[in-house]
């Protein structure tokens, strides 16, 4: 894993030397024996440029080294050259990474970016509308929200956690509009998923207290 990682991180230089090697190969001895040399140079640069460190980025994150993921993703010169699944979640990650550090402005455009690249399965789409929504909801922006926190759910996201912090959005939302009976609704559902997330599950009990109380 580690000799993985070390390709990962070192390819590009790593397919400069191949290359250089083969072209000096090729002209001093001959283009046969170069051709092992230069397959592996294009190689190590087609596929950096394709796919990046995303996977060191990836197991940082899952690691909680913020710094270091925001690091490998400062290594991507050209988003646009990722293979398009490969560039959609880099388009996602940095819009995570644009939250975190509370810019909310860079977060909605990097979302939107991830979202134009298209969506590597299904319930990955749903998060992307769920972010967009999210960042709408924080930007007092509430009719973009209550669209695409309903996009999000009618598309499926990937755990029940998710679909919880959703729904309760949603039902706050429609308290915010005094929609009581779909405010109520929406948090029923958002209890049946049954979140076991202490901020979410402390979200429930605080709200709980509100909806107990609301005609509808």
């Amino acid at each position: 894993m580690k000799a993985f990682n070390f390709f990962i991180l070192y390819r590009l230089p790593l397919g400069i030397i191949f290359l250089l090697g083969g072209i000096a190969l090729g002209i001093t001895i001959g283009w046969w024996e170069a051709t092992i040399l230069l397959l592996i140079g294009v190689v190590c640069l087609v596929t950096h440029f394709m796919f990046g460190p995303m996977r060191l980025v990836q197991e940082a994150v899952e690691a909680g080294d913020i710094d270091k993921a925001m690091g490998m993703m400062n290594k991507i010169a050209f988003p646009k050259l990722l293979y398009k699944p490969i560039r959609s979640v880099y388009y996602f990650m940095q819009s995570n990474m644009a939250m975190y550090n509370k810019d909310l402005d860079k977060a909605e455009a990097t979302i939107r970016q991830s979202i134009k690249s298209g969506s590597p399965m299904k319930e990955y789409e749903g998060m992307q509308y769920f972010q967009l929504g999210t960042i709408a909801y924080q930007k007092n922006d509430m009719k973009e929200a209550d669209q695409n926190l309903k996009k999000a759910v009618r598309m499926g996201l990937p755990d029940k956690e998710n679909t919880a912090a959703a729904l309760l959005t949603l039902a706050s939302i429609a308290m915010s509009r005094r929609d009581f009976k779909t405010a109520k609704d929406y948090f029923r559902r958002a209890k049946a998923q049954k979140p076991t997330t202490a901020q979410i599950v402390s979200q429930i009990k605080e709200m709980d207290k509100y909806i107990s109380r609301m005609p509808g």
